[in-house]
């Protein structure tokens, strides 16, 4: 009679938009793996989650939403201090080799695409950018800096929503301060831990309808729950306008009521357009980067439960 052998150092990867249900999987999950004698861990891959100070606007779980199972990467920055891609990556390795070394199994869960990628495949090693052509790039119009990714770099502006600012400055800065394209240096990734595991991933793809309607119900429930508290406390700390704590969802849009720019209807509506515009960037994220072999599963009105044994089976042997 075989004995069912566990794989090879396992991790599980549950990952989508915004609001798609991803905690309540991983944790479904998580007690699953209980109940079969492993201990889980589930594992923040979230890049708003990371900082103390967004308990409610992150959506980060509270003590009693983690039921008992340990959470680790969950607001552990502070929002003075950006926690960069390679920074996160750097930290998960650490703590999925922890778990892996004490027979533990990691859950990794979370809506940023890259963080993931980075993880996985490993991070470009790409020069230090040059101030001058950072702050050049930086301060260009939205509709200039992706009009002249068309022209310095087609490959990459085709990949990224003409919304996207963030990603856009940054392949135009690579561009423009090492000469080299920012696809081109992905070529000499280092770093992933992708041979190193045995990886379980699970991407969720909900029906938009459902998602966006979940999108709007959150934001209006994140401000039942004190996110204009939140916001208040963050904006006393006077940190820096371009930190990522500053820039995540519905920081600027409450700051602006706050500034009594905006009445709090506006703010209401703008927070929820805010938080569909980042779920649909997601959409395509998820859409185009990960591989085709992945899992994927379709959540909407009639099916906001899946059936774990489906994609975990192996992980939840008896």
């Amino acid at each position: 009679m075989s004995i069912p052998v566990s794989p090879p150092a396992p991790l599980a990867l549950i990952a989508g938009p915004t609001a798609s249900g991803k905690s309540a999987i991983a944790l479904a999950l998580a007690h699953a793996l209980a109940e079969t004698g492993q201990r889980p861990v589930i594992i923040n891959a979230d890049s708003a989650q990371v900082y103390a100070d967004l308990q409610v606007l992150s959506a980060r779980p509270s003590e009693d939403e983690m039921e008992g199972i340990e959470h680790r990467l969950f607001g552990a920055w502070d929002g003075a201090e950006a926690c960069s891609v390679a920074a996160w990556a750097t930290a998960a390795k650490a703590e999925i080799a922890k778990c892996h070394a004490a027979g533990d199994v990691p859950i990794l869960v979370g809506g940023t695409g890259m963080y993931v990628k980075v993880l996985i495949e490993g991070i470009a090693p790409i020069p230090e950018i040059d101030p001058a052509v950072r702050a050049a790039v930086r301060a260009l119009p939205e509709d200039a800096a992706y009009k002249l990714l068309q022209l310095e770099d087609p490959l990459r502006a085709a990949e990224l929503d003409p919304g996207d600012r963030q990603r856009i400055a940054r392949a135009l800065e690579v561009k423009r301060s090492t000469g080299v394209t920012l696809g081109d240096w992905q070529l000499a990734k280092a770093g992933g831990i992708g041979d190193e595991v045995t990886l379980y991933p699970l991407l969720l793809e909900p029906d938009r309808p459902w998602l966006y309607e979940r999108c709007d119900l959150r934001f209006e429930t994140m401000l039942e729950a004190g996110a204009i508290s939140e916001v208040e406390a963050l904006l006393a700390r006077q940190l820096d306008p371009d930190l990522p704590v500053m820039r995540a969802i519905g920081v600027p849009e409450i700051a602006a009521f706050l500034y009594e720019e905006v009445t709090y209807e506006a703010m209401i509506a703008a927070g929820a357009q805010a938080t569909r515009n980042f779920a649909k960037r997601q959409f395509t994220w998820f859409r185009r980067q990960p591989p085709p072999e992945w899992p994927r599963v379709a959540l909407g009105y009639e099916s906001e439960c899946i059936e774990l044994g489906a994609y975990f089976a192996s992980l939840l042997r008896n």
